[in-house]
């Protein structure tokens, strides 16, 4: 089949929205977790452990969508651990965080050299939505996917309606805002956080095993390059809000996806100096966004990192 530049591009649209799913489950994750107050630092390393988990379970059941379960529950078990540290124990949310993403990456290593450079058996595979991949160039970038991409759209839309549209959502905001009031009027402060920080974990899980299980399906040791680091940018450039978190996965998967397509097309451009441009990216989006929630007097939930103790006055 000849190539055109109609083809080519909707080719490079689809994989962009495939390696933007990626970065978009921990990404949506993080905001709920940032939202009722928890600055979870660990994405990078639940993400690994998701993707380890994940890949390794779909290895030996031969089931990829029983692969991206587990790692979804590994990256939640890894959340609660994090919880426990920074909520119970009221630790310091930075150095639980970073403590996470350090722990993760060890584990990975040590327990993956067995796996390192084996392929699954099978992945998970493209289902074609009948009627909707019909409609001209949108029909095949975003209904020519796999279920867990599917997922991925309703996912965003209801989770933007439960944070903006909902009780639970009014009290998850008051959790990071203000959680004496929050406490006041009945909310049990640290009980949403611990809820919305294991579900961001699992988001964090889920984004590692779809890379193992779908995008990538092998393992390497630290395969997640750094994604939970980008996630966290993308939080700020996101403004806490699940459908501009939507955009940004996509931005960045666009980036990432066209880095492939332009190794695989044997440009003269370094490879090096291309891997480096999505990185180059999160500094220039940091920037942009710190101006644009500046301009627009946005800014983090007040209460981002700071333990409650309903005891202390």
């Amino acid at each position: 089949m000849k190539l055109t530049a109609t083809t080519i591009i909707i080719t490079l649209l689809a994989t962009t929205v495939r390696s933007g799913t990626i970065l978009l489950f921990p990404t949506v994750g993080e905001i709920f977790a940032e939202r009722s107050g928890i600055l979870n630092l660990g994405i990078e390393g639940m993400m690994i452990i998701g993707a380890f988990f994940g890949f390794v379970a779909a290895y030996i059941t031969k089931n990829p969508y029983l692969g991206f379960v587990v790692g979804t529950l590994a990256g939640g078990v890894a959340a609660l651990i994090y919880a426990f540290i920074s909520i119970t124990l009221r630790g310091n949310q930075v150095v639980s965080g970073l403590a996470l993403t350090i722990f993760g990456l060890g584990i990975t290593s040590f327990y993956g050299q067995r796996w390192i450079n084996n392929k699954l058996p099978e992945s998970i595979p493209t289902v074609v939505i009948p009627g909707l991949s019909k409609i001209p160039f949108i029909g095949p970038v975003f209904f020519r996917q796999d279920y867990i991409v599917y997922f991925s759209y309703i996912l965003v839309l209801a989770l933007w309606f439960i944070l903006y549209k909902t009780k639970p959502g009014i009290h998850l905001r008051a959790a990071g805002q203000n959680a004496r009031a929050a406490d006041a009027m009945g909310v049990n402060v640290n009980a949403t956080r611990y809820f919305w920080t294991f579900f961001g974990g699992l988001m964090a899980g889920a984004g590692g095993a779809y890379l193992t299980v779908a995008y990538a399906p092998f393992w390497l040791e630290g395969i997640t390059a750094g994604r939970g680091w980008i996630a966290v940018a993308l939080v700020i450039f996101a403004m806490w809000n699940p459908i501009n978190a939507l955009i940004g996965a996509y931005l960045f998967g666009g980036i990432t996806a066209l880095q492939f397509q332009l190794q695989a097309s044997g440009t003269t451009i370094p490879s090096s100096l291309l891997s480096m441009q999505p990185y180059l990216l999160t500094f220039i989006i940091i920037i942009i966004a710190t101006l644009i929630v500046r301009a627009r007097h946005l800014g983090a939930p007040k209460e981002l990192g700071t333990p409650y103790a309903r005891e202390e006055k």
